[in-house]
Order: structure tokens, then C-alpha cells, then sequence
């Protein structure tokens, strides 16, 4: 048998067996495919990040591209970078380099660097101080993306201030404070900032198809908030809106358990999908996982019995797959994105490091030294020992041990589905077929190789760091938003326009439709005019930015002057009040 955790000294990583020869089949000895695999995703991640990776080379340093798929020959277009993706991958890549792999430092320096450059740019989001840092998309040369995309994502801006709080910990640690406090922390406060000013607006969520408040969103909020907090104590500093705003946060998130499941999102648009039962669920509690906490329900951790029934009911509803045909329960099986109304290629399984939660679980049970049963969480634990009845099961017993092994060998029924279904050059697309396994989707996903890696570290029992989740408290009281008690005026000075005309406004945000808005709050709008035949015509130029009061009680007037072409306008120029506007399209529009 190999050993498992030589490949995790990546300074040896080249003394790998060679398996050049190897089948990537379910016949190959499971250790032998996970350490043959892990080799290759490493490489993987690398080929896909400027400067030096092959489907990336002489772009700027630290640009991580999703994929080198470009939009040809059926695959999606995924040659850019994603704050998300590469956040999420940066913070594997930053557990290997504590783990001992000294090559990567440069690596994580040069994505440090480019962060803090995109952060100054202005996008279709929002300038850098009101809201472009929710913008999730950006260009192989560094600049903006400005197509068409769903924006904004309200994720990246925590994700990446975990990541970079996870590499300015380990620089603490090790006499670099200075460096953090120069070159990192003015990233992460920035971050910090943006995630306590939006956490509870709803945006995207990380499929890029459902406007919300997603669940995945606000659980990485929280847990930016609370270790970003924590680290700037450890620098002298303080984040006083992390502190104030976690508990908030924290509050919230209990609002998406349904009492059997997680719902993935609330506050949803009718108008975009939204789908119940979803991975990303599963996907967030992995991230928020503590290495140090107990099975709390409230944090979700892998072990709490909210999360346990959740994986439960989440994987159940992916049965019907053709590919998990005659699998019986107790046993993995394929997982995708979701499954009712995945119209993504077709809505197959995708590659996500689904066994990290179980061993994080598993990692977290032996720490408290006992499992716990509950009613809750039965319906999870009898699929793997049927006769198992609510209740709590010390270390030393046999009930113990028989739910270790049980919940062990249902992780690794993962990885082999994995294993069964990867190509021989091991390479991992974002999806495979639900009907027979053949690779689909973006080709060499970057997400796809982390995910697998991350969960080759918890079976390994390379378990990160702990991002104090046991700080976290739930307030006294009921859960407080932001107040929505802001009263807008929208002056425009229009440029000759007649009185037999009408004008509206359209805006970024629900919230336009009524009279009041959430304080502090940036939102775009822009003016429309429509002629007595019906005929519209939209203001030219960019959109108008603005930002609601910060205090209730103040009242907030919006001067907007636009200059219409000649070839639109006739009669005498007048001034228009407005005290309300429309949502997303003129079919809400308010006349005034």
C-alpha cells in the first residue's frame, strides 16, 4: 500500500510511482488511484495558472482561468477568471504550501497581488467602493469582463478574504506580519466591508442561474466575518462590522433549515430559476467546516444533525440518474448540481470532492469521542446501519466503531464513482454523463481538480485550520436587518423634452418598485422615455449610480441630468420629480 500523506510533501510529489500505464478503472486498487489522481489535479490546477500554465502562459501573473474550454466545438466558454473558483482553489493550494510545499509561495503571492488589482476596477457591478467587488467574472489579461453575465455574485469577496485569512494566520505564525499588514490585510479589510455591507442582498448564486439570497452565499458571509474579525485583533486592528454584523449573519442562516432539509435559497425572483434541493448545501457546509468545532447545528457543521439530514435528503433526490440505477441505500452514488430543471447540458453529476464532508465528520467525531444519533439526523445513519437507534455512542463501543467504518466506507463509495467514470489521462471535466460517464461540459475544470485534491487532504487527515467558529453567537433577540426606511426623490433635468411624453425609471434592485429602500445602500438606475405612439427609447450613455441614506429619517434626492440626441427630442427642456420607480422593466414601471 502507498503512503498516502507522502503526496502531501509536495517537495516530493516528482517521487510519485510512474502510472503511466495505469487504467483509471474500478479494478485499480482504490489508495493507488487517489495518490495517482491527486498528482494529477495538482498539475492540473498549475496548467490552468498564469504565467507559466500551459493553457494560460504569458497571461499575467496570478490569473487562474475556470477552464481552457473557449466556446468551441460544444463546450461553454470558460477562459476567464472567477473570483469564486479561484479563491476557493487558491485556499487548497495555501493548505499544501503549509503542509510543506515552499514552491508555491510565489504562486500565492503573484494571485495576492492581482487581487488587490482587481479590486480598483470599475465593472458592470459597480465602481470599487459600491459594489464592483461582487463582480465575478474578469478577463485573462486582468480587466474587466464586461459581456453580458449574471451579476452581481456576493460570494467572492468572502471567499477570497478566507482564503487570504488562512495565509496571513500561517504568516503571523511565521515572522511575517509585516507583509500582511502591507500587502494582504488591505485586501481582506476591503473584502470584509463589501461582505458586511451586502451580506443580506440577494444576487446570484454560484451556478449563475437564481437571483436570491443562497444559501452558499450567506454561510461563507459568516464565516469571512467571524475569522476576519479574529484577524484583525491578531494585527492590533478591528473589524467592528464583522463583529456587530456575524451574529446577524449567523441568525439568518438559520432561516433555510425547513426542518428536514436546507433549502438553498429565500427572497427568491420569480422571474430566474430556483430549485430547493440543491448541492450547494452540501458544497457550503464543507467550506464552513471547523477542524475544532463540535457538531453544531448552527454553524452546520459536517457532523450536526441538520447537516447529516440534509446530505440525506439532497443525494436521495439525484436517484434517479440513470447511472445510479440499482444502487441501494446506504451506498454513493453520482451527485450534480441539482436535479429537478438542471437544463446545464442536460443536468448530469459533476466532480465536487464530495467525501470531504463525511471525513470531516468523521475527523470531528473522533475529536469529541463520541456520535451522536438524533432524531433528526436517523434517517442519515440507518441507510448505513439500519438497526441504529437514536442515541449517543462513545468511543470504545462497538456501536462507535461500526459507524465509523460505515460512514468510511460510504466516503470512499464516492471517490470510486470518481475513480470509475475518470478518463485515462485522468484529466476531470466539470461534468460526466448521467446516462454512461462520458466526460461533459468545460474540459480540465480548475474547480474540478481543487475539489478532488481538498478531498483527498480530509481523507488524509490534512484538516486546515479553524476559523473559530465557536465565537459564533446567535443574537439575544430576533434577527435584525438592515432598516429599509429611506425615502427617495430622483430629480432629472432633462433636456427638451415635451409634455406629451412620459418618462420612468428602471433600477438594479427590487427595492425601486416602493418608496423606501435598505439603508446605505448603492443601486444603478437609468431613465426611459416614451412617446405617445408607445414607442420607448432608453436613456443614452452609462448608468446612473447612487447609494441610499445611511441613517433612517434622512431623505435622499438624486439629481440626474441627461442630454438627449437631437433626433429624439423636441419642445422645451423641464424638470421631473419622482418619488418612486420600477424594478427591472418597464412593465413596472411608475408614471409620475
Amino acid at each position: 500500500m502507498l503512503d498516502l500523506t507522502l503526496l502531501w510533501q509536495m517537495s516530493v510529489v516528482s517521487d510519485v510511482p510512474s502510472v503511466e500505464n495505469l487504467r483509471v478503472c474500478d479494478s485499480v486498487d482504490l489508495d493507488v488511484y487517489l495518490q495517482h489522481e491527486a498528482h494529477i489535479s495538482v498539475d492540473g490546477v498549475l496548467a490552468n495558472l498564469a504565467p507559466d500554465g500551459e493553457y494560460i502562459l504569458g497571461k499575467p501573473a496570478g490569473i487562474l482561468i475556470a477552464s481552457p474550454s473557449n466556446g468551441e466545438n460544444g463546450e461553454p466558454e470558460y477562459l476567464s477568471t472567477w473570483t469564486r473558483d479561484s479563491s476557493l482553489t487558491f485556499k487548497v493550494l495555501v493548505e499544501l504550501f503549509i503542509g510543506g510545499n515552499g514552491s508555491l509561495r510565489p504562486k500565492i503571492d503573484d494571485w495576492v497581488a492581482l487581487q488587490g488589482k482587481l479590486q480598483l476596477l470599475s465593472n458592470p457591478s459597480g465602481f470599487p467602493n459600491s459594489g464592483g467587488l461582487g463582480d465575478p467574472r474578469f478577463e485573462v489579461d486582468g480587466t474587466t469582463a464586461w459581456m453580458n453575465w449574471a451579476r452581481p455574485q456576493r460570494d467572492g469577496p468572502a471567499l477570497r478574504a478566507t482564503t487570504l485569512t488562512l495565509f496571513s494566520n500561517w504568516l503571523i505564525s511565521n515572522g511575517e506580519t509585516a507583509h500582511v499588514l502591507d500587502q494582504v490585510w488591505p485586501i481582506i479589510s476591503k473584502d470584509l466591508a463589501y461582505t458586511a455591507r451586502y451580506w443580506n442582498q440577494t444576487g446570484f448564486d454560484l451556478w449563475e442561474e437564481s437571483w436570491g439570497s443562497s444559501f452558499f452565499t450567506v454561510a461563507a458571509s459568516h464565516r469571512a466575518l467571524v475569522e476576519g474579525a479574529a484577524l484583525a485583533k491578531r494585527l492590533g486592528h478591528a473589524c467592528a462590522l464583522c463583529e456587530s454584523t456575524s451574529p446577524e449573519v449567523l441568525c439568518f442562516l438559520q432561516s433555510f433549515w425547513t426542518g428536514t432539509h436546507i433549502t438553498s435559497q429565500l427572497n427568491y425572483n420569480q422571474g430566474w430559476k430556483h430549485h430547493d434541493l440543491d448541492s450547494s448545501t452540501i458544497i457550503s457546509s464543507i467550506h464552513t467546516f471547523d477542524p475544532e468545532a463540535n457538531c453544531d447545528d448552527a454553524t452546520l457543521q459536517p457532523c450536526s444533525s441538520r447537516a447529516l439530514a440534509n446530505l440525506k435528503v439532497t443525494t436521495e433526490d439525484f436517484r434517479s440518474y440513470k447511472l445510479n440505477e440499482g444502487i441501494s441505500l446506504g451506498k454513493a452514488i453520482a451527485l450534480g448540481r441539482y436535479n429537478a430543471g438542471d437544463e446545464y447540458y442536460g443536468g448530469n453529476p459533476c466532480t465536487s470532492g464530495w467525501p470531504r464532508w463525511l471525513h470531516a465528520a468523521i475527523h470531528q467525531w473522533k475529536r469529541i469521542q463520541y456520535i451522536t444519533v438524533t432524531d433528526v439526523s436517523l434517517s442519515f445513519f440507518t441507510d448505513l446501519v439500519p438497526s441504529i437507534r437514536p442515541g449517543r455512542y462513545t468511543k470504545g463501543t462497538p456501536t462507535y466503531d461500526n459507524l465509523l467504518s460505515a460512514v468510511r466506507t460510504y466516503a470512499d463509495g464516492f471517490f470510486a464513482i470518481v475513480q470509475k467514470y475518470t478518463p485515462q489521462n485522468g484529466d476531470l471535466a466539470e461534468q460526466f454523463s448521467k446516462v454512461d460517464g462520458s466526460p461533459l461540459s468545460a474540459r480540465k475544470l480548475t474547480w474540478s481538480y481543487a475539489s478532488f485534491l481538498s478531498a483527498k487532504l480530509r481523507r488524509d487527515g490534512i484538516l486546515g485550520q479553524s476559523w473559530n467558529s465557536a465565537s459564533s453567537k446567535l443574537p439575544a433577540t430576533q434577527c435584525v436587518g438592515r432598516p429599509i426606511c429611506t425615502s427617495l426623490t430622483f430629480s432629472l433635468l432633462a433636456d427638451s423634452i415635451p409634455e406629451s411624453e412620459q418618462v420612468y425609471v428602471v433600477g438594479s434592485v427590487d427595492q425601486l418598485v416602493t418608496v423606501d429602500l435598505p439603508t446605505d445602500m448603492p443601486f444603478e438606475f437609468k431613465f426611459i422615455r416614451k412617446w405617445p405612439n408607445q414607442e420607448t427609447r432608453w436613456q443614452p450613455g452609462s448608468n446612473f449610480v447612487a447609494t441610499s441614506a445611511a441613517n433612517c429619517g434622512e431623505k435622499v434626492t438624486v439629481n440626474s441630468s441627461v442630454e438627449w440626441q437631437p433626433d429624439q427630442t423636441s419642445g422645451a427642456a423641464r424638470t421631473i420629480i419622482m418619488t418612486s420607480g420600477a424594478r427591472r422593466a418597464i412593465r413596472a414601471w411608475f408614471v409620475w
